[in-house]
């Protein structure tokens, strides 16, 4: 199994097949008055479709990199005009339009808020297209500054397996600032994971829980991969999960059961399955083809992948998400 240009259609196809989807829709929308009651198209001009924004989000995440590393597919074309047609001055403001009421401070908090960001890291890498990423700008300049305002102000992590989960949105906050090479967001984050996660050690690990897509214990190891040095990542590693190349704690490295796939929150646990290979995939990028530990965590990671990967289509309260998470885990399989 390889990220090849057969398998880039395919994963591209599924994208393209909702993200200009409006119904059904999920909107995360707090209305102060009978006026705020409008369409997802109304509210949000660019990312309207895929069930939800973040998903929406995502999936153009997930278009643009396949346009970047596949420009010989036969869907290129296609993923072109999606984004000249979307990415345009006037709907990329419509969108910040929603985000100027007041009620809408915690909207997409802060799993849509990194979504967006690793978006335009992505269009910044696109060195003949790089009107998208200029177009987006302001959205992603909002939701940057969201982040500079809240973080001092979050005295905790929030460990859970779903969208919450702090780690997981510095980890993909982490890429964005490198891209732009902000050094003061940068910072930023750097030193709110460090406050947040520095003294865990000998993560004990009680999942998965029966809505999770994410794993609390490996996401976390990923966000200090980007705000440590190495050497001082590898220390806290070695404190956090000691057991790890004795394949423990074990309940990191088995799938997970999914019972009901047309069911929105069980079906995470798809997810779950797919995000692990992606963290796995990454710690086996961390070490040395010698060490232990690099055949554990490659071996967990395929296992993981092979799994799931069949199981991102089928019921569309997966199928507008799930190959988000199986392109993260086979960019990081190319990279390990």
């Amino acid at each position: 199994m390889r990220l090849d240009d057969k398998l880039a259609w395919r994963l591209a196809r599924i994208a393209l097949s909702h993200v200009e989807r409006e119904f059904p829709n999920k909107l995360d929308h707090v209305m102060a008055s009978a006026k705020d009651a409008q369409t997802p198209r109304a509210l949000h001009p660019v990312f309207f479709g895929s069930f939800d924004w973040h998903s929406c989000v995502h999936s153009f995440w997930l278009l643009a990199t396949l346009q970047r590393l596949f420009p010989n597919s036969s869907v290129r074309r296609t993923i072109r005009t999606l984004l000249n047609e979307s990415l345009t001055v006037d709907k990329v403001a419509g969108e910040c339009a929603f985000l100027v009421r007041p009620e809408t401070h915690a909207f997409e908090r802060p799993y849509g808020w990194a979504w967006l960001l690793m978006l335009q890291a992505e269009l910044l890498r696109h060195g003949d297209r790089k009107a998208w990423g200029w177009n987006l700008r302001p959205l992603a300049d909002a939701m940057a500054e969201r982040f500079r305002d809240w973080l001092p102000r979050a005295t905790y992590p929030v460990r859970s397996g779903t969208h919450g989960n702090t780690a997981f949105a510095l980890r993909l906050a982490f890429d964005y600032a490198q891209v732009v090479q902000d050094a003061e967001f940068y910072r930023l984050l750097r030193g709110t994971a460090i406050r947040w996660y520095a003294d865990d050690r000998d993560e004990s690990c009680r999942e998965p829980s029966g809505e999770d897509f994410l794993s609390p214990a490996l996401t976390e190891a990923q966000c200090m991969s980007r705000a440590l040095p190495p050497e001082e990542f590898r220390d806290w590693f070695a404190r956090f999960l000691p057991r790890l190349a004795q394949g423990e704690p074990a309940c990191l490295f088995e799938p997970v059961q999914v019972s009901d796939r047309s069911d929105g929150r069980i079906v995470h646990l798809d997810g779950l399955n797919l995000s692990r290979a992606w963290s796995w995939f990454e710690i086996a990028s961390w070490t040395d083809v010698d060490e232990p530990l690099h055949k554990v965590a490659t071996d967990a990671a395929e296992r993981h992948l092979t799994h799931a990967i069949a199981t991102i289509t089928g019921d569309y309260v997966g199928e507008h998400w799930l190959a988000t998470y199986a392109l993260l885990a086979l960019l990081a399989r190319r990279e390990a």
